[in-house]
């Protein structure tokens, strides 16, 4: 009986327990094949639009932040209208323009970048291209090379 059980257990050591541990190792192996790639897509229309960018970055989520602050700080013509680091929020205005940025932590040193903006046909620049601007700025802050992706433009 002692002996089945010490098989039972070593069963489990070797092809259950491995299983689970490997779900989460697979979706972290995916956010590092896709670090540091910025992809941007944009829509827009008579009646408005939308521009939303994507980074997953290899660096402390409270870095990632706390640097995006800084860096959005340092510019008199934005308006920070919320920013909250326990759930990782900012809220910007620039004019008529609005954008918002969530950081969320995927492991201790990777964290994904969303950041959304309204995007309309005026002859104003689209926030999310000074957004991305703003992020690479964060990115060279924190140390990691980005790179942006060709912007996938939605029919």
């Amino acid at each position: 009986m002692r002996r089945a059980k010490l098989w039972i257990a070593l069963w489990c050591a070797l092809f259950v327990f491995p299983q689970f541990s490997g779900v989460e190792a697979q979706w972290v192996m995916a956010a590092r094949a896709a670090k540091n790639r910025v992809q941007q897509m944009t829509q827009k229309s008579a009646s408005g639009g939308y521009d939303v960018a994507i980074v997953v970055l290899e660096a402390a989520p409270t870095a990632v932040y706390d640097k995006t602050l800084k860096s959005l700080q340092a510019h008199t013509d934005i308006k920070i209208t919320k920013s909250d680091a326990k759930a990782g929020r900012i809220e910007i205005e620039k004019g008529h323009q609005v954008a918002g940025f969530q950081i969320n932590a995927l492991s201790e040193k990777l964290t994904q970048l969303i950041i959304a903006s309204n995007a309309n046909d005026s002859a104003e620049p689209s926030p999310t291209s000074m957004v991305v601007e703003a992020v690479l700025r964060v990115c060279k802050e924190v140390n990691v090379a980005c790179t942006l992706e060709q912007e996938t433009k939605a029919k």
